[in-house]
């Protein structure tokens, strides 16, 4: 019984050794500051809808957990993200959806997706 625990726990150990060498730190990542939308990426993605007639719409839909982005002026769709496990972003955005944010942060591209960890936002003028 004993040897059949340990080698369960050394399989374990051998299998989960690289899972734990890819937890690392995030790429490096380059500061800048956005300016752009505060957008539902499920209506805008699949119906084009934005704009401050969808604002309610999206708010509500950000409360359900639909992922709010940020698609800046030159029609780059940013994806909130965060260095720390089981973070959240809409909380950030929310009070800003449809609208126009001014944001600094650290832009990443990996994988094909734009992300920005935000270390500002605010309103736009």
């Amino acid at each position: 019984m004993l040897k059949r625990i340990f080698a369960a726990t050394a399989v374990l150990a051998l299998v989960a050794l690289p899972l734990a060498a890819q937890a690392g730190k995030a790429a490096p990542g380059k500061d800048v500051t956005i300016t752009g939308q505060v957008i539902d990426v499920n209506c805008y993605t699949t119906m084009g809808a934005s704009g401050e007639g969808h604002k309610m719409c999206a708010q509500a839909c950000a409360k359900a957990g639909v992922a709010l982005a940020i698609l800046s002026n030159d029609g780059t769709i940013y994806m909130p993200v965060s260095s720390k496990p089981a973070d959240p972003q809409n909380s950030r955005l929310v009070d800003f959806t449809e609208a126009k944010v001014k944001v600094t942060g650290v832009h990443r591209m990996e994988h094909g997706l734009h992300t920005i960890e935000i270390k500002t936002i605010s309103a736009a003028s």
